[in-house]
């Protein structure tokens, strides 16, 4: 099992980002190399993605599901790939909590099942890979959240 672990600060306030982060249709848009999406709900999103990786080619369907909702605290994600000779399973935990004015999220990833040629690979390149990975979506989500603040009206 390959784990990673970190927090995240965003400026809207905790149900905003709660709301975002528990919807499945807004996640898929955060993946980095979408190509399509199959199905967008609020519960479940699927899309293929084509991942920049030497070792993965082709495309991978990847399934978003939300698993468990604690509102304005804590969301359960299950993420599942498959591509031809490839699969995987990750489970992620999302803590939501103000911190000095904005939204702290601890994340936590746990990678459950690598089957395929993932499983064959060295596992500091499936790390590297996945920490890239993670990174770049988490910029996106930050991206897509200030792009929601700027477009709602402000109150006065």
């Amino acid at each position: 099992m390959i784990q990673f672990e970190g927090d995240r600060d965003f400026a809207p306030p905790p149900a905003l980002v709660w709301g975002r982060l528990s919807d499945a249709r807004f996640l898929v848009t955060c993946i980095p190399g979408v190509e399509s999406v199959a199905r967008s709900e609020p519960g479940e999103a699927v899309c293929t993605i084509r991942p920049g990786f030497s070792f993965v080619r082709g495309t991978l369907d990847i399934t978003v599901r939300v698993a468990e909702v604690v509102p304005e605290k804590s969301i359960k994600l299950l993420l599942q790939s498959k591509g031809i000779g490839s699969s995987s399973v990750a489970e992620v935990l999302l803590t939501l909590a103000p911190h000095n004015g904005d939204t702290r999220v601890h994340w936590q990833v746990q990678v459950t099942e690598l089957g395929g040629l993932l499983k064959l690979a060295p596992q500091g390149l499936i790390r590297a890979s996945a920490q890239k990975v993670i990174a770049d979506a988490w910029t996106m989500v930050e991206a897509q959240l200030a792009s929601t603040v700027r477009k709602e009206p402000r109150t006065q």
